[in-house]
């Protein structure tokens, strides 16, 4: 009988992803990774007592500032995959970050314009425009609303680790996948600077960690730019920075049934992977601070977060890793106001000294988001050692995950196949664990009986081959089923045994059915004699 539950084994392997997600993400942000001398077990302090203490609310305000310098390259390269302005993923990290600071169920979390959500909506940008990508955001906000207040925090538990480890290594590939067109027919100097510019984020964070290393690499390669005059790709040529807030922005669509086609399922696949990794943030800000979150308000936060965003013309977005990492884990915030100031740090620099922003190097982003590429693959996945010690079905799981979601350039669809092929597998793995064995004993009268012990978990992949396991012409008049090690889970297994009973008494042979657990029993009361059998 199975003693261990194997959705138990999942969610640790889950937390210990959440770790190596931690690790990976903060080689790309010059993040020491986590460590047992790294976790912090002080209580959370609440606003209130930030504003009141000095320390602690200078401590929020440097915070905000390094996370507001390094998402500025960030937004910018995630607008660029997604397809649109720059604008358009500055003002939507602006507007995540102050109003998640008010909404979301995890205190001192980033959530700004993401990779993950500009993959997902970038074909609608390509192939409707503008208005549809907006009003694709708004809808999935509205869609994150109705799943967080339906729970889907919740199912988080029942997403196994190979899947979630497909899924990180599949975003790093799409991420890098995105760069290609950027490396290809440029000036000679673009690769040499992208040389450069990943060599200064892989050694700056040896020698110093007081600022990020990616902001350090754009700075660094800009300055060359402008001091060498090079005529190389910039932001500029992307499209025009903001030069003023961001207004009220009103999508201009068709409201009917098919604008609802074209943008429900790219909204749905955006209201899927945002609350999956901001979820998986979360959690894993809870173990680093120790601390409980609401995930509940989290999910509809990052809901109501992504409707005020596209009201403002924004392109989405969600809980960002990395530079949350660097907000709790090495700026030591611990407050909403450190992701409210990092919002109105980053308008700040991008309205008031846009003309410097716009002469970045395209160059420069490129070589951080290979980085970023780089520093979320979990490269340990694939070391040989490591997928000889694992077992086959979950290398199938997270090479099923990363070639779908690759294949589809959607990682809804990919974290989606990956459950089924997980569950497939298990549930294979399970009913074959299902024993059954046979004796004939006989009582003092010395009439024989046939008794059958079953053991294992009875439901739909195991019982269908229960019928077969009974000898029915050789069996003496009396057969007894003996299911005290088994439990009976669906009406499958319910069938299987009244097809068995039936084809018994066909005989002239009677079945008794003994052992069965309070909730085996009322499931067999209730269902017995109302299904077909086999």
């Amino acid at each position: 009988m199975v003693r261990t539950n194997p959705i138990q084994i999942q969610v640790v392997r889950a937390c210990h992803l959440d770790v190596t997600l931690a690790r990976t993400t903060a080689f790309q942000n010059g993040v020491p990774p986590l460590s047992a001398t790294t976790l912090s077990h002080a209580p959370e302090p609440s606003v209130m007592a930030a504003l009141r203490s000095p320390k602690l609310l200078r401590t929020e305000v440097l915070a905000g500032l390094v996370v507001a310098l390094a998402l500025i390259p960030e937004a910018i390269s995630f607008s660029i995959i997604a397809g649109v302005d720059p604008r358009v993923g500055l003002f939507a990290s602006f507007t995540m970050a102050v109003s998640i600071s008010f909404l979301g169920g995890r205190p001192a979390m980033i959530s700004a314009a993401t990779g993950a959500i500009a993959l997902v909506i970038a074909p609608v940008m390509r192939e409707y425009g503008y208005d549809y990508l907006i009003a694709t955001v708004l809808l999935g906000g509205l869609i994150q609303i109705a799943l967080g207040l339906g729970g889907f925090g919740k199912l988080m538990r029942f997403i196994p680790r190979s899947v979630m480890v497909g899924f990180v290594n599949a975003l790093a590939i799409l991420i890098f996948m995105a760069q290609i067109p950027y490396m290809v027919d440029v000036p000679w100097l673009v690769y040499p600077m992208i040389a450069v510019g990943i060599a200064i984020m892989i050694g700056l964070p040896r020698v110093t960690k007081v600022v990020p290393a990616p902001l350090v690499a754009i700075v660094a390669l800009t300055a060359f730019t402008v001091v060498a005059a090079l005529t190389v790709p910039n932001v500029g040529d992307e499209g025009e920075l903001p030069d003023s807030l961001p207004a009220l922005f009103i999508p201009n669509v068709p409201f009917n049934l098919d604008t609802l086609q074209i943008i429900a399922p790219y909204a749905l696949a955006m209201a899927l992977v945002g609350l999956l990794e901001s979820l998986l943030t979360a959690k894993l800000v809870d173990d680093i601070t120790d601390t409980h979150s609401n995930k509940t308000r989290e999910s509809w936060g990052q809901g109501a977060s992504n409707v005020i965003t596209a009201f403002f013309g924004g392109m989405g977005g969600c809980a960002m890793i990395g530079q949350t990492l660097i907000n709790v884990n090495a700026s030591g915030a611990r407050t909403r106001i450190s992701t409210f100031l990092a919002g109105v740090f980053l308008l700040i620099l991008v309205v008031g000294f846009g003309d410097v922003v716009a002469i970045i190097p395209m160059a420069a982003l490129v070589a951080v988001m290979i980085i970023v590429a780089v520093g979320t693959f979990d490269w340990h996945s694939i070391q040989p050692a490591t997928l000889r010690r694992m077992p086959k079905s979950e290398t199938i799981v997270m090479v099923s995950t990363v070639a779908v979601t690759v294949a589809t350039h959607n990682l809804a669809i990919g974290v989606v196949v990956g459950v089924l092929v997980a569950m497939t597998l298990f549930a294979r793995r399970v009913a074959h664990l299902t024993e059954t064995r046979r004796e004939v004993v006989e009582d003092r009268n010395g009439v024989p009986t046939a008794v059958y012990h079953v053991t294992g978990q009875l439901f739909f992949a195991s019982s269908n081959d229960l019928y077969t396991q009974f000898e029915y012409a050789d069996d003496p008049d009396q057969v007894v089923i003996d299911l005290t090690q088994s439990h009976i889970w669906d009406a499958s297994t319910v069938a299987s045994l009244d097809a068995i009973t039936t084809k018994y008494e066909r005989k002239g042979k009677t079945v008794e059915l003994v052992g069965l657990n309070d909730a085996s029993a009322e499931r067999h009361l209730r269902l017995s004699g109302s299904l077909p059998s086999h």
